[in-house]
């Protein structure tokens, strides 16, 4: 099953829709699919209805207000035959809500920013509550899966050993729609993740050479703190992003960046420059 967010123009609240084929069916509003997103993927299967067209509404990010994302850095081992020592732990990180956005919105470089790079990544979303989890049970609890592009200001990044100007940039975090666990399987069986700069692919790679996987992540996290439904985990980006190139290579004015996950779908990104 595939769901998106719906936004309504007039009052600004959001819905869950489910997508069949280009129409979206109405599902619940935000806040109550994610109180008990189980019950309502229940209530999904059974949804009729001509629905409207997909083109027809304002599509956003399907998280609620109260989510928490929490992003994994350094979290693919290189492809290459060089020595290798993976890192004990996961790095995370974290982004606000206020920073997602979805397909076809602009993404503005800020104005102390010669660039933005690009991430693709996998987004994985809590279903159920988690506390001090199991790596097994934390699987179980993974609602579905978006793409998702870790758009970074590297700058901000690097200025200091703390990355969260540099991942919070306005709309720089644009996720795709929920695609339900059942039709995506597990990640350690392998996912292709692709990144494209107009046309040409600078990402290539598959989800079987995560460091860490979604269950230990989530394992990992819930044993500092509860993950509730609707928290998002950004499993991290493979090799190839700009800034490490020589020379470096980052997105500017003009620029359109693509990302797509095997089986989860392609996200498309104009690059602006600041006014």
């Amino acid at each position: 099953m595939k769901l998106i967010g719906v936004q309504n123009p007039r009052t600004r609240t959001t819905t869950v829709g489910r997508v069949e084929n280009d129409r979206v069916i109405e599902i619940a509003d935000t806040a109550s699919f994610w109180a008990d997103p189980l019950e309502a993927l229940n209530r999904a299967d059974s949804a009729n209805g001509m629905g409207v067209s997909r083109s027809e509404v304002i599509e956003v990010p399907l998280v609620p207000d109260t989510a928490r994302i929490l992003c994994v850095g350094g979290n693919y081992a290189p492809t290459d035959e060089t020595s290798y020592t993976a890192p004990q732990y996961p790095t995370i990180f974290g982004r606000w809500t206020t920073s997602l956005s979805v397909t076809g919105v602009p993404v503005t470089i800020p104005a102390n920013e010669p660039g933005l790079d690009w991430e693709v990544e996998v987004a994985a979303y809590v279903g159920t509550r988690l506390n001090d989890a199991d790596p097994d049970t934390a699987r179980r609890a993974v609602l579905g899966y978006s793409t998702f592009n870790d758009l970074t200001a590297r700058t901000a990044q690097k200025i200091t050993s703390q990355w969260t100007l540099g991942k919070n940039v306005d709309n720089s975090g644009p996720i795709g729609p929920l695609v339900t666990a059942d039709e995506v399987g597990d990640l350690r069986a392998g996912l292709r993740v692709q990144t494209r700069v107009n046309g040409t692919t600078v990402q290539d790679a598959n989800t079987t050479s995560l460091i860490f996987d979604v269950g230990e992540l989530l394992s990992f996290i819930s044993k500092t703190l509860t993950l509730n439904p609707g928290d998002v985990l950004v499993t991290g980006t493979p090799a190839g992003v700009g800034y490490v190139r020589q020379p470096p290579w980052l997105l500017v004015d003009g620029d359109e960046v693509e990302v797509e996950v095997e089986r989860l779908g392609t996200l498309r990104t104009p690059i602006r420059k600041a006014c």
